[in-house]
C-alpha cells in the first residue's frame, strides 16, 4: 500500500528537468509582455482622466469708514474697470515746425531746445539785405512819383486861373475863342496826367508796403506759445519752405508744441469698440510712471478704422496738466464703467 502511494505522489511531481515545460525563454517573455501591457494601461488612464476644475480666488476690499480716516470721496462708489485695456502714446494737438514763408540764408537763431516762448515771439531771422535795397529804391521811386504829381499839380492850378482869365476876355471881347479853347485843352491834359501821376504814385507806394512785408517776412515769429522740442537749423544755413532734397537745405528752424494741448490717442480694437463712449472715465498709467495713474476722459472716437491692424483711433484728455508728461510718452489707458 505504501509503495502505491509513494508511486502516485511521484508521478503528481513537477519534473525540472532540460525537458520541462516550465523551462526555457518562453516564461521570461511572456512576463516581460504582462509588465508591457500593465504600463500601458496605466499611460492610458493617466492621459485620460479629466482636466481637475479652475480654482478662483475671490478678494473682497472694504472701502474706508469715516472712523478710519476716508473722506467723502473715498465713501462714494468707485468706478470699476470695465476690464478694456489699450496703449497709444502722448501727442500734442498744436505742435509745428516752424519755417520761413520765403528761401533766405539765417542770419540769427534765438532760441534753443526747452525754451518757453510766447505767440509772436521771434524765433530767427534770415539775412535781408538785399531786401532793404530794394526797398530803398522803391522808396526813391515813390518819392519822385509823390514829386510829379506835387508839379502837375501846380500846373494844372495855373491852367486854371489862366482859362479863367481867358473866359473874362472873351466875354469882354478882348480874347477869341480859339485861345478859350486852347487854355481849356491845356487844363484838360495836365488833369489827366495829374491823374495818371497819382496812380503812379499809388502804385510806387503798393509796391514799397508789398517790399516791407517781403522783409517782414525775413523774420521768423512763433505762431502759438508753447515749447521748444528741437531746434533745426543753424546760423549760415539756407531755409526753405520747401523740400530742395540737399542736405545744406534746411525745411524749419524749429519745432514748437503747445504743452497745453496734450493728450493721449490710443488704438482700440474694432471688436471692443462699443465698450467705448464719449466722456467715459478713463484712468492712464505712463510707461515712464508706473505708480501714477492719471486721471482722464474720452474726448472722441475718430470715425475710421486702420485696416491693417484692425483697430479704432480713440482721443483721451487728459484732467491734469504736470511738467512730466511729454510728448511720444507710451501710455497704458484703462476704460472705467461708473456704478
Amino acid at each position: 500500500m505504501s509503495d502505491e502511494r509513494t508511486s502516485a505522489l511521484h508521478s503528481l511531481s513537477i519534473d525540472r528537468g532540460e525537458g520541462g515545460a516550465g523551462s526555457g525563454p518562453g516564461w521570461i517573455a511572456l512576463i516581460i509582455a504582462m509588465v508591457i501591457a500593465a504600463a500601458a494601461a496605466a499611460a492610458a488612464v493617466w492621459f485620460l482622466r479629466p482636466a481637475p476644475e479652475p480654482v478662483i480666488i475671490t478678494e473682497t476690499v472694504e472701502a474706508p469708514s469715516a472712523a478710519e480716516g476716508g473722506n467723502a470721496d473715498s465713501l462714494r462708489p468707485a468706478a470699476r474697470g470695465s476690464g478694456l485695456v489699450a496703449s497709444g502714446y502722448v501727442v500734442a494737438r498744436r505742435q509745428a515746425t516752424v519755417s520761413a514763408e520765403i528761401t533766405g540764408r539765417i542770419r540769427e537763431v534765438l532760441i534753443e531746445e526747452g525754451a518757453v516762448v510766447a505767440e509772436g515771439e521771434i524765433l530767427a531771422r534770415l539775412d535781408d539785405e538785399r531786401a532793404q535795397l530794394d526797398l530803398a529804391l522803391l522808396n526813391a521811386q515813390l518819392a519822385s512819383a509823390r514829386q510829379r504829381v506835387r508839379s502837375l499839380a501846380a500846373q494844372r492850378q495855373e491852367a486854371v486861373v489862366d482859362l479863367e482869365r481867358t473866359q473874362a476876355l472873351v466875354e469882354r471881347g478882348f480874347a477869341s475863342e480859339a485861345s478859350l479853347t486852347a487854355d481849356q485843352a491845356q487844363r484838360d491834359s495836365l488833369t489827366a496826367q495829374l491823374s495818371a501821376a497819382r496812380a503812379d504814385a499809388a502804385a510806387a507806394q503798393a509796391r514799397v508796403d508789398s517790399q516791407v512785408d517781403f522783409i517782414d517776412r525775413h523774420v521768423v515769429r512763433a505762431p502759438f506759445g508753447g515749447v521748444v522740442i528741437a531746434k533745426n537749423a543753424q546760423v549760415g544755413e539756407i531755409l526753405s519752405p520747401v523740400s530742395a532734397g540737399g542736405g545744406f537745405t534746411r525745411t524749419g528752424i524749429a519745432t514748437l508744441v503747445d504743452m497745453e494741448s496734450l493728450e493721449l490717442e490710443v488704438d482700440v480694437n474694432e471688436g471692443q469698440i462699443q465698450r467705448v463712449s464719449a466722456g467715459q472715465s478713463v484712468e492712464a498709467i505712463l510707461d515712464a510712471y508706473p505708480d501714477w495713474t492719471i486721471p482722464a476722459r474720452v474726448e472722441a472716437i475718430i470715425p475710421t478704422a486702420d485696416r491693417a491692424r484692425a483697430t479704432i483711433q480713440v482721443r483721451v484728455a487728459l484732467n491734469e496738466r504736470d511738467a512730466r508728461i511729454l510728448p511720444d510718452m507710451a501710455a497704458r489707458v484703462t476704460f472705467l464703467d461708473e456704478d
